[in-house]
């Protein structure tokens, strides 16, 4: 018996959580006897962004309509890629420097699979999912690829 199938069962392939994230959760939601290769990609927080010191990141979202994204971004790629299974973790709330941000992971019977649908997987989260990351860094703080459309763009 492998160390993935010893753990219990997945609670969700796709979720937010306010709580530290486990690799091996996601790679549990992904592995099956067919799968030949697996690709996991862990996002963490970093120390600096843009050339300033970032100090602490918090991440917020609309709960229910970013874990249906996930999961519709998760349908779209077993369509794509037949035979994968994707699961993406994602955390909200305050995180340090180091803390992990996201966790997903696909498998495919093989690797290449594996690898363009967990990247693509990572990629269609940040660009489509209601996930918004406010940054305290040196200069400030301030919301990430987001800008008020109440005031006037100069």
């Amino acid at each position: 018996m492998s160390a993935v199938s010893a753990v219990s069962a997945v609670s969700a392939p796709f979720r937010l959580s306010s709580e530290p994230l486990d690799v091996v959760e996601c790679l549990r939601a992904v592995s099956h006897p067919g799968a030949g290769g697996i690709d996991v990609f862990v996002g963490t927080v970093r120390d600096n962004s843009g050339g300033q010191s970032v100090s602490v990141l918090e991440y917020e979202a609309y709960a229910s309509m970013a874990e249906k994204e996930m999961a519709r971004i998760g349908a779209e790629l077993t369509e794509a890629f037949p035979g994968i299974r994707v699961s993406a973790l994602h955390r909200i709330g305050r995180l340090a420097v180091g803390d992990v941000a996201v966790v997903c992971a696909a498998s495919a019977p093989h690797r290449d699979e594996a690898f363009r649908a967990c990247r693509r997987l990572i990629d269609d989260i940040k660009a489509r999912v209601p996930i918004w990351k406010r940054e305290h860094a040196e200069g400030g703080v301030e919301w990430v690829g987001w800008q008020d459309a109440r005031v006037a763009q100069r």
